[in-house]
């Protein structure tokens, strides 16, 4: 069969000593887009958007450390704690979106306490644009030959020259795709809303389905050998199912709330 044979330079950009990875530019674009959705949602609810900025850096802080952190604790720990100081080195590779995850819920915590609303309102915003930056991050994994997909012979498959000759799920832009239509689904609910009043609603779809297309489409990645279990679920599989508990409980409380 002809597969998709995908042999992309993942370096956008070379300046001197400097690359500029395609991933990167993915990453920088969904903040863009976090910045520019959030900007809309605050002028249509709040009537200004002073406060956007301060909300950028704080979920940049989180998502940063977060990733971080989360790969060092959740993946390879014996690695890090031997060697302590490559817990910095970022631009090596090493982030975990379980992780990220933990950092902006803190972070959006910290920052609400000055705010006007409360922590569920902003939750339920930043949800949404916490989906489409998954999507857009997967496409960035994608363009990098990220994340290995198992082998397959769908016609769909693809062939990542840098990393073998077999064709492979293209499960990056499986995870992308979900997390975009995602997005859109609570970018729906939230337009069809007259009160704006959600209570937690956004963020709980947005766990619950973030998180079980995670864990589905685990079963299609292959496994990091170094950093799993000899569990028949993965380490990523484990650390979705909390969220999507989290996501169940807050959904209950929401339609309490109703």
């Amino acid at each position: 069969m002809n597969y998709l044979i995908w042999d992309f330079d993942p370096v956008l950009a070379s300046f001197k000593h400097i690359r500029i990875h395609w991933y990167g530019a993915m990453f920088a674009l969904a903040l863009l887009s976090n910045y520019i959705l959030m900007h809309w949602i605050y002028w249509r609810e709040l009537g200004k958007t002073e406060d956007v900025d301060h909300l950028l850096w704080y979920s940049i802080a989180g998502i940063v450390m977060g990733a971080r952190l989360g790969h060092v604790f959740f993946y390879n720990p014996g690695y890090y704690f031997a060697e302590p100081l490559k817990i910095f080195a970022i631009w090596e590779g090493g982030l975990a979106s379980h992780g990220g995850v933990i950092g902006v819920l803190i972070a959006l915590y910290i920052y609400q306490r000055k705010a006007s609303f409360n922590y569920l309102w902003i939750l339920d915003r930043a949800a949404m644009a916490s989906a489409l930056s998954g999507g857009l991050i997967r496409i960035g994994n994608f363009l990098n030959s990220e994340i290995a997909g198992t082998a397959s012979n769908v016609p769909w498959a693809v062939i990542f020259k840098r990393l073998d000759n077999t064709p492979r799920h293209p499960v990056q832009l499986y995870e992308a795709f979900s997390y975009i239509g995602i997005f859109l689904f609570l970018l729906y609910l939230y337009k069809k809303s007259e009160t704006f009043d959600f209570n937690g609603r956004l963020c709980a779809w947005c766990l619950i389905l973030v998180f079980s297309a995670r864990f589905i489409l685990e079963f299609y990645k292959v496994k990091l050998v170094n950093y799993e279990t000899h569990l028949w679920v993965s380490t990523g599989q484990m650390l979705s199912i909390p969220f999507i508990l989290i996501g169940l409980s807050l959904l209950y409380y929401a339609k309490k709330q109703s």
